[in-house]
């Protein structure tokens, strides 16, 4: 029997370990390229917001339920369970917060969220780990069941009572919000001066650090913390082994059953904070308020190649085209087509260089169609800008596709001691 693999045990061969350092370094590097591609392409085509404090901060939002939905799904990949049930219990998440947060407060309401969450992950887990029924199956059977379970409950718990229906909670307060003092106050003149980019660094830093949900910074915490229990412990790392090969890891004395339980309940309570933010952010529960972030959680997860920082990383870029569109619809959309036009660009002479001709030259039609169309155009229609956070999921996974890795027996039935 093979022994348990796990990227993160032994470095491939000819690849040393990055330190922690130059990690740090390399991402600043990315970001300070993120934020002058910006730069240049709002003094290019004069559209502000796309660099605005409004639109990080927005983003930063936007963010928040599409990482907590990916973080969940990255739990229990990694422990070789798919979860496609993770909108089902954003689902339930928003409505456990608008149900019990009028009632008793917000916090009451996030911690009521957490719990329908992780009733629909403890669902999951009971009928693909114990009974071994398809997780496909099982993941979009649980969006159907939370979807028609709260329509039910919004009919019993809302309807009557003041300010609710069978589509809506009555309105609650929100959670507080905190800022770190003095940055506003100290950037905002270098912001107002409009200096190329290091105006914008400075609206990035505002919207970033002022008026910030406890829920955002419970956000961070826990991708933080995931990637330290799932990478630096031993917990972690017969978690995941149970995603690469849960048959070795149960001849080293694996309990994989108890690991993979853990695993899918906890994609749950990530799932219900995503969903409780949804709620929190709007005063109130609605029918519908998750808007397929669920899916596209599961997009930022892959995206990241089933690790925290990508995962994050993927859920920062539809966040803030979300933002974009959201703000000023078919104007900043169309500034970001230039974007899209000299990342594709770059891609396809990358592409072409390491003398991969046809999808070089695919990306490269790509771009030129994408500079055609900003050049020609003076606006995104509406219809179309508010499907670009959609369109940016299929077309990054697109391009991401050649450098993922999927855990090895992510979604693949165990049952103790047979052999594989």
């Amino acid at each position: 029997m093979s022994a348990v693999t796990t990227e993160s045990v032994a470095p491939p061969q000819g690849r040393p370990r990055l330190g922690a350092n130059r990690r740090l370094w390399r991402t600043l590097y990315l970001l300070s390229a993120i934020m002058l591609l910006l730069s240049f392409v709002r003094v290019v085509s004069d559209a502000q917001d796309i660099t605005s404090a409004g639109t990080f901060a927005a983003a930063l939002g936007l963010a928040v339920p599409i990482a907590m939905a990916g973080l969940g799904g990255l739990w229990s990949e990694r422990s070789g369970v798919v979860n496609i049930g993770l909108e089902g219990m954003m689902i339930l998440g928003t409505w456990g917060m608008g149900w019990a947060a009028y009632q008793w407060g917000p916090w009451v309401g996030l911690l009521a969220a957490i719990a329908f969450g992780a009733l629909g992950g403890l669902l999951h887990a009971l009928a693909t780990v114990t009974f071994g029924v398809d997780q496909i199956v099982s993941g979009v059977a649980i969006n159907i069941l939370a979807l028609g379970l709260t329509q039910y409950l919004s009919a019993v718990a809302f309807e009557g009572v003041e300010g609710g229906g069978p589509t809506q909670s009555p309105r609650f307060d929100a959670i507080s919000t905190v800022s770190v003092p003095g940055v506003d106050s100290l950037l905002s003149p270098i912001a107002d001066k409009d200096w190329f980019f290091v105006s914008d660094v400075a609206n990035l830093i505002i919207g970033l650090t002022t008026g910030v949900s406890l829920i955002t910074v419970l956000a961070i915490l826990l991708l933080v913390a995931s990637f330290v229990v799932l990478w630096r412990t031993a917990f972690g790392l017969r978690l995941r082994s149970c995603g690469e090969n849960p048959w070795a890891a149960e001849s080293l004395g694996v309990r994989v059953y108890r690991y993979k339980y853990v695993a899918v309940v906890m994609s749950g309570v990530f799932a219900g904070i995503g969903g409780a933010y949804l709620a929190d952010a709007a005063n109130i529960y609605r029918e519908g308020q998750t808007g397929g972030r669920g899916y596209i959680g599961l997009a930022a997860m892959i995206f990241g190649n089933w690790r925290p920082a990508g995962l994050a990383s993927g859920a920062g870029l539809f966040g803030y085209i979300d933002a974009l569109q959201l703000r000023q619809g078919g104007t900043s959309v169309h500034a970001l087509l230039l974007a899209a036009a000299i990342l594709l660009g770059l891609f396809a002479a990358i592409q072409l260089w390491r003398q991969r001709w046809v999808s070089g030259a695919v990306v490269g039609v790509i771009g030129a169609v994408v500079l055609w169309w900003y050049l020609v155009t003076d606006e995104v229609a509406g219809e179309i800008a508010s499907i670009a956070p959609y369109v940016t999921t299929l077309l990054v996974l697109a391009l991401a596709s050649q450098r993922l890795r999927m855990p090895a027996a992510d979604g693949q039935i165990y049952r103790r001691g047979e052999s594989h």
